[in-house]
């Protein structure tokens, strides 16, 4: 079966600093017509550090479309054409104020696939060293110890509903990280 659509016409309708939304006209598989909205962004990077085998880092930010504080694994925006495997260190350090001697990659996720072009590349990080952190310019956070144990009962009890930080916990602990 034939799911590809054709991109008939694209046309810009909103550039900003972050993103650019797209309104494109296309041909589906059976011949219709319709369009898409799309929004493209430059993808990012989410690190799950932790400081020993039973405690990880979190971050608290207000998070403005929500309207209230998130708990959060520390992440952060690639710049365009960034590589995710320097912007993961840059990231951990200027969120956290740590650094990671050992880092393995649990690959990457697609936010939202349907409507945006967003990819996160997802990161474990252990062996840190506290350097001092240096949150860009207007990014007001709080870096946070946690249990292991109270992380995944907070996910359970909908404490926390971050996806992606849920989606790199998962990727973490499923293959069990402990022995890697």
């Amino acid at each position: 079966m034939n799911f590809e659509e054709k991109t008939l016409n694209s046309k810009v309708v909103y550039e900003g600093k972050v993103v650019t939304v797209l309104k494109d006209d296309v041909e589906v598989a059976d011949g219709h017509k319709s369009f898409r909205e799309v929004i493209l962004h430059s993808g990012g990077v989410v690190i799950a550090a932790l400081k020993d085998s039973d405690t990880i880092l979190l971050v608290k930010q207000y998070r403005y479309p929500l309207k209230h504080v998130n708990l959060e694994l520390p992440a952060g925006k690639l710049e365009i054409g960034e590589d995710p495997n320097e912007a993961c260190k840059r990231e951990l350090e200027e969120e956290t104020g740590y650094r990671a001697k050992v880092w393995k990659s649990l690959g990457y996720i697609n936010t939202t696939p349907g409507i945006c072009t967003e990819k996160l590349y997802l990161y474990l990080a252990r062996d840190l060293e506290f350097v001092g952190e240096h949150p860009d310019e207007g990014e007001i956070l709080k870096c946070c110890e946690y249990n292991l144990k109270d992380v995944f009962d907070m996910i359970q009890n909908g404490e926390i509903n971050d996806a992606k930080t849920i989606c790199a916990l998962s990727r973490a602990f499923c293959k069990g990280y402990k022995n890697d």
